[in-house]
């Protein structure tokens, strides 16, 4: 019998962390499978992630125990599949777990045929039994005492889960019976859905666990926009603000969308030290997080705070969003520029290693942290210790840095959080803004800017004192996908904010994907690491890189990230395109797919590839003039019309493109020199404009040539009398020139209603 780890030679990190386990793990392939067969073994198979807390549990508590090991390797032939290098394999079987136990997560656990057909399957599960969930010790003899003696029924409960996932989603894709595609009524159905489930005391939506979910966001500011209420559009309530009396749609999806950011950047699932976001709360208040930062959140939420900071004009959410760029280029990107995939929850700290060590604090480190500062009239005094913290205070001209901080982030000396496993407090305390620095300027006496000033520089030694703390591991794989929704966001980023640094960042990860991580023939590579490139790019692979490259086009004006975002989309139409039903496959035509070729319109953690690749069609469309790219995407929404009409708060950010293809969408051409104050006011006016729905050319004498031969009618579009101008195109007419900036933000900012349908 073969034994021993095969997970050493991985260059995934999730995996090498498995890499000296007594568990002999296998990574996913056709050994694997093969050995299964040859000795009539089940398959074991564990799904998870590098930066995975629970992940990390379970590994600590059985993988690495030998007791469990022999189990294990005495029952199965025992795979380990990172679900970020193979998110293929990981949908298949999750879409099992959910449809087995009703809820799915990582670790996720499979057990399943030689084959790969699943029969049981769970999350997180412990050595030893508990109340509610059983342990391995007691379900590994089990499985096996099945295996051995009622195959019949194992084979009978495979197929029958095989042909309930294939059914679940043929039903999602079947064609609605009127024939009607998605209209306004399914974007009011799903705001309306998302407004009864709205926690109006804490923002977000739900209960705990909560996830930021900044599709939910980008859908609600749209259909805002949509509804009158945006910057510089009448009717603009105050962004958060209490609802009086009866509420319109578009204030009420304002006001969810701004008041869940504010909550979001003010709680503990925010970095306020480093910056950047956790992966989501345990909590309903946004307090305790998981610790992980995953690339993927740091993309979406900068997305979602930029475009809310053009909806409203709020200083907070550009703030935020300049901030998490500011922690993805300092602790998430190569030296060649790409971006690295996540952070881990776990760490260690003075010889103990657990979750958020990293990222808390006690008094006593902030006290160490602050004590440099205390140098003015406001240092010293009697009183104001750790105790003392939350009583009446001291006097407000005495309170210390380190109280003041203390205050301002909600610490106390027991902590201020339960630990989630001993529930328990540890005297660490997780950063969060219960008040505004303004509020607590108020509440002490203080003026608002020293307590600001005061505050940024207990940050900047606060991350000082965390700079000496071993960090946390780094996951420094390159995933075409997450860098593709990164490029967007950069770029994004760099056109809110004229920030040339972000568009510089967003060109150098797209140079390495496209040069390190594509073959010969232009195909994309899903993950590089290590020197290596590996795994055949995926529909998310492609769609979201299409979406970053012409984000980067709109940022810099460069033919060429259109052209490559023009080829990526032709050979995603050649291996993913579904031509009878619309739509495209999330695995290519010449891929393997496990249990069932999927088609998703529904997202997850991440937007799904067709709402992605519905807003890339739609935007080429008007970008080049090619109306074959807006069938596709009617094709797409035909795909998925039953789906989305269904469950349409499920599917927020391909609402998005639904909102898109019933505007019509605009285009924008600037024809004018680089550089020069009239051009750069022109580009303003529209990249300083919340207008999701538009899409922009820059047209110079140096690119003219290039941009014509890709567009051909920019061809005769110059600039009159020298002076930068614009033309602003819709529905396949183009207006007059334009030379005003003012004239030209006008226009952007006039929104056509959608008739209700």
């Amino acid at each position: 019998m073969l034994a021993g780890n095969r997970l050493s030679t991985s260059k995934s990190p999730y995996l090498l962390q498995h890499a000296d386990n007594p568990v002999h793990w296998h990574p996913w392939g056709d050994e694997a499978l093969q050995r299964a067969r040859d000795e009539d073994r089940p398959l074991f198979v564990s799904v998870g992630y590098s930066t995975c807390h629970w992940c990390h549990v379970m590994a600590h508590e059985s993988f690495e125990d030998d007791e469990v090991a022999r189990l294990l390797n005495d029952a199965f032939v025992c795979v380990k599949v990172d679900r970020e290098e193979r998110p293929d394999i990981d949908a298949a079987y999750m879409a099992a777990c959910q449809m087995l136990t009703g809820s799915g997560g990582w670790p996720l656990t499979i057990i399943a045929l030689p084959d790969g057909r699943p029969f049981f399957a769970a999350t997180y599960l412990p050595k030893h039994s508990r109340p509610g969930r059983i342990g391995l010790m007691d379900l590994v003899p089990r499985v096996l005492e099945v295996w051995r003696h009622k195959r019949d029924d194992v084979l009978d409960s495979a197929d029958s889960i095989v042909e309930h996932v294939r059914r679940h989603a043929e039903a999602m894709l079947r064609p609605p019976a009127d024939g009607r595609l998605p209209g306004a009524g399914t974007l009011h159905a799903a705001c309306e859905a998302m407004a009864s489930e709205f926690d109006a005391v804490n923002g977000g939506f739900g209960t705990a666990p909560k996830f930021p979910s900044p599709h939910n966001l980008l859908f609600l500011l749209r259909w805002a926009r949509r509804n009158g209420h945006a910057a510089g559009q009448p009717g603009l309530a105050q962004a958060g603000s209490v609802p009086t009396g009866e509420e319109s749609g578009g204030a009420k999806a304002l006001r969810m969308a701004a008041q869940t950011l504010r909550s979001i950047r003010r709680g503990g699932i925010h970095d306020h030290v480093g910056y950047g976001f956790h992966r989501y709360s345990t909590d309903a208040r946004w307090l305790l997080p998981h610790f992980e930062k995953m690339l993927y959140d740091q993309a979406m939420l900068m997305l979602a705070y930029a475009e809310a900071w053009l909806a409203t004009g709020d200083g907070e959410f550009r703030r935020t969003a300049e901030e998490t760029a500011a922690y993805v280029l300092r602790d998430l990107t190569s030296p060649e520029g790409a971006f690295y995939s996540a952070e881990d929850a776990d760490s260690e700290l003075d010889g103990a290693r657990g979750e958020g060590l990293f990222y808390t604090f006690t008094l006593a480190d902030i006290e160490e942290a602050c004590a440099p500062l205390d140098v003015g009239p406001h240092a010293g005094g009697e009183g104001g210790g750790a105790d003392d913290l939350h009583g009446p205070g001291a006097d407000p001209a005495c309170i210390s840095d380190a109280d003041l901080t203390a205050r301002a982030f909600g610490c106390t000396a027991y902590g201020n959080y339960e630990d989630e496993a001993t529930r328990s407090r540890t005297g660490r305390n997780v950063l969060h803004l219960p008040r505004t620095s303004q509020g607590l300027a108020r509440d002490l006496g203080l003026p608002p800017r020293e307590v600001e000033e005061r505050l940024e520089a207990a940050r900047a030694a606060l991350f000082d004192l965390r700079a000496r703390r071993p960090r946390p591991h780094l996951d420094d794989k390159v995933l075409a996908d997450w860098n593709g929704l990164a490029i967007a966001a950069m770029s994004r980023c760099a056109q809110a904010f004229d920030a040339p640094h972000l568009a510089e960042a967003a060109a150098a990860a797209a140079d390495f994907v496209l040069a390190r991580m594509a073959t010969p023939e232009g195909r994309l590579l899903h993950r590089w690491r290590d020197g290596e490139a590996a795994v055949p790019g995926l529909l998310d692979d492609y769609a979201f890189m299409i979406w970053g490259l012409i984000e980067l086009y709109g940022a810099t004006g460069e033919v060429r990230w259109l052209r490559r975002a023009l080829r990526l989309q032709e050979v995603q139409d050649t291996f993913f395109h579904d031509v009878e039903g619309g739509g495209y496959w999330m695995t290519p035509a010449d891929g393997d797919a496990l249990l069932v070729r999927r088609k998703e319109g529904h997202d997850g953690a991440l937007p799904s590839g067709n709402a992605a690749a519905l807003f890339n069609l739609l935007r080429l469309a008007l970008l080049l003039g090619r109306p074959e790219y807006g069938e596709r995407a009617r094709g797409v929404l035909r795909a998925f019309a039953t789906q989305v009409r269904h469950h349409p708060i499920g599917s927020t950010m391909f609402l998005c493109g639904v909102d898109f293809a019933l505007s019509g969408g605009r285009s924008v051409i600037v024809a004018g020199e680089p550089d020069q104050p009239d051009t750069e006011a022109m580009l303003a006016a529209v990249r300083g404009t919340y207008a999701p729905t538009t899409v922009l050319h820059l047209r110079t004498t140096d690119n003219a040539r290039d941009l014509a031969a890709l567009v051909p009618f920019t061809a005769h579009l110059a600039p009159l009398e020298d002076r930068a101008t614009a033309w602003l195109c819709e529905n396949y007419a183009c207006s007059p020139p334009i030379t005003d900036p003012a004239e030209l933000k006008a226009r952007l900012l006039a929104v056509r209603p959608l008739a209700q349908g």
